[in-house]
């Protein structure tokens, strides 16, 4: 009896962690559109990312309502407790992804109307380090390999990097073309939404490297 409880809790907790695995897999996917329709002026694929977060939403709350029953009924210890606790943070974080994307998703609606005058070349690379940053996070809390949060880190860096250099070339730019002031405006406000994107895979990293380690710690510095 004990094993087939055992049995039975393991199975939920490769659920919960597989659901966890598709609720990033689609915030990853929205970024992806949204950024693609802010890159192409492509209200209809804005809206599509923007529709795409009640499915985040809806992940959000089953694994939640999971985690629960699991601590509730099986009385978790140890590493499995950790795993419990770390998935119901990262939810919560990928979660606020969601919104983030969905912010980059009604930019884009907002910038439609206008061909992009200012260079898309910043944006893209940290929308792809951002989207690189939540793989291998996640694939760290699946693996359990630390060396990918490490990997991480080192990218979240770059993310940084780079919206530190934006900030200044579209501060420049406004400076020099008065006339497209707003278009700058709402890419510096991009760029803060994907570093803020970034800080939240940061989060995760932090709570998969607790649950290996039973450390909690910042890991960026």
């Amino acid at each position: 009896m004990a094993e087939m409880v055992r049995s039975d809790f393991a199975s939920e907790l490769k659920e919960v962690e597989q659901d966890l695995l598709k609720m990033g897999s689609v915030v990853e996917q929205m970024l992806y559109t949204a950024v693609r329709a802010l890159r192409e002026g492509n209200v209809m694929l804005a809206e599509e990312a923007v529709a795409t977060d009640d499915t985040v939403d809806h992940y959000n709350l089953a694994i939640e309502s999971k985690c629960i029953g699991l601590l509730a009924l099986q009385q978790p210890m140890a590493r499995d407790l950790r795993t419990i606790a770390a998935a119901l943070k990262i939810i919560t974080d990928i979660e606020r992804m969601g919104d983030y994307v969905v912010d980059i998703a009604k930019t884009a609606i907002r910038l439609a109307e206008a061909p992009l005058s200012i260079s898309f070349e910043s944006i893209s690379h940290m929308a792809d380090l951002v989207k690189r940053m939540l793989h291998e996070t996640l694939g760290a809390f699946v693996s359990r390999d630390l060396d990918l949060i490490q990997r991480m880190i080192e990218h979240d860096d770059e993310v940084d990097r780079l919206d530190a250099a934006l900030h200044g070339e579209l501060i420049s730019f406004m400076k020099q073309n008065p006339s497209l002031t707003h278009q700058a405006m709402q890419l510096l406000m991009v760029a803060r939404y994907l570093e803020r994107l970034a800080d939240h895979v940061s989060n995760v990293g932090e709570r998969v490297y607790y649950m290996e380690t039973g450390d909690l710690k910042e890991l960026h510095a």
